[in-house]
Formats: C-alpha cells, sequence, structure tokens
C-alpha cells in the first residue's frame, strides 16, 4: 500500500522549519500544520516579516548589534559612555545586558568564540576589529563578558595578551553565571552583580 504523505508545500515548509535552531521533526510538523490550520496563524504577515528583517536588518557597523541603519541605535546614542566597551560573544547577549540598566557604555560583539575544536579562530570573530577600535576609541576600560567555559576562558585570555600593548583597562563580569550558558539565559539580577563586580584583567 502507498505511503501517504503531506502534499509537498507542506512538505517543504516542515524541512525549512527543521532548520531552524530547537525545532525538531515534530515541532517542525506542528508549526507548519497550525500555519495552514489557525485562523490566527496569519502566515502572509509572517512571510513579509520574514523578508522585511532578511531585506533590512544587518549587523551594526560599529558593535555588530542588530539595526537597520548603518549603525545601530546604542552606538548612534549621544548619551552612551564611550569610555566603556562591554564585549560580547554574540549579538544577541546585548540585550539582556541593556535590560539590567547597570550598562550605559558600549558594546562589541565577537560572533562567537574561539574554539579550535570548531575550527573557529581568531581571524573567524570580530577581534581584529575590537583591536582597531580599543586603538583609535581609547576607551578607559573594556569589559569581558564572555562564557564560563573553557572557549569562553581562551577567548578572554587572547584578547587580555593581544591588547597588552593598548593602554586600557581590561575587566571581567564577576562570576556567578552559570557555567556553560550564556548570558541570555542569566536572569537580570545575576547580570546586574556580574556587572558591578567585575574583576580586573589588566590595564
Amino acid at each position: 500500500m502507498k505511503r501517504v504523505e503531506y502534499p509537498v508545500a507542506i512538505r517543504a515548509l516542515i524541512t525549512e522549519l527543521k532548520r531552524m535552531p530547537g525545532i525538531g521533526p515534530r515541532s517542525a510538523e506542528r508549526i507548519a500544520l497550525w500555519m495552514i490550520q489557525s485562523r490566527d496563524a496569519r502566515p502572509a504577515e509572517i512571510a513579509r516579516s520574514l523578508q522585511e528583517v532578511a531585506a533590512t536588518i544587518r549587523p551594526c557597523s560599529r558593535c555588530g548589534f542588530f539595526t537597520a541603519e548603518t549603525v545601530c541605535e546604542i552606538c548612534g546614542d549621544p548619551s552612551r559612555d564611550t569610555s566603556l566597551i562591554c564585549v560580547v560573544e554574540q549579538s544577541t547577549e546585548i540585550l539582556p545586558l541593556e535590560r539590567t540598566g547597570a550598562f550605559r557604555g558600549l558594546y562589541h560583539a565577537l560572533g562567537g568564540r574561539i574554539s579550535p575544536l570548531d575550527h573557529i579562530g581568531p581571524e573567524d570573530l570580530r577581534i581584529a576589529a575590537l583591536a582597531d577600535r580599543a586603538r583609535v576609541e581609547q576607551p578607559a576600560e573594556i569589559i569581558l563578558a564572555l562564557g564560563a567555559d573553557v572557549e569562553g576562558e581562551a577567548t578572554a585570555n587572547y584578547l587580555v595578551d593581544l591588547l597588552r600593548d593598548v593602554p586600557v583597562k581590561i575587566t571581567r563580569l564577576a562570576q556567578g553565571l552559570p557555567a556553560g550558558g550564556g548570558l541570555e539565559s542569566a536572569d537580570e539580577l545575576t547580570l546586574t552583580r556580574a556587572m558591578s563586580g567585575r574583576t580586573r584583567l589588566a590595564g
């Protein structure tokens, strides 16, 4: 007996949804069916939003955060403290820090962390851009808000060594963040305490 499958269009949608992080085959199927069955799904609006994001959103040329302009809202804010640069692994970790209200400086997203096992080296990240910013903008302090795991430690050590000739104080967020976890998963109180209790590494 021939096995019955969903129509090609539904199968194609499920396949695309499965490519998203955290979405397995069953979840992809449920989302796809909801989009074509629910009155509240509004698939055309979802498609338009996806197209608009893909067409207009890009990394900020200065810090790497999301923006539809050349520089993001944070970098373009004249009230920010330009003497402080907080370095994070991913641009998605900027908003959790912003929401604490504990930091009013600027940011720099590396786009990942050094991980030889994953074939990610310094040249694959926005590390050279950070070094350039440190030399040109001459901040008083660079805060490393990196993961408390092996890769995070390796990246932090690399940055301290790279910036050794730059007259800048380098600090790191106080421990208390979950080992192996990113800033996105930490609550605001933990992030606030980590920011206020940061430790000095160099400079």
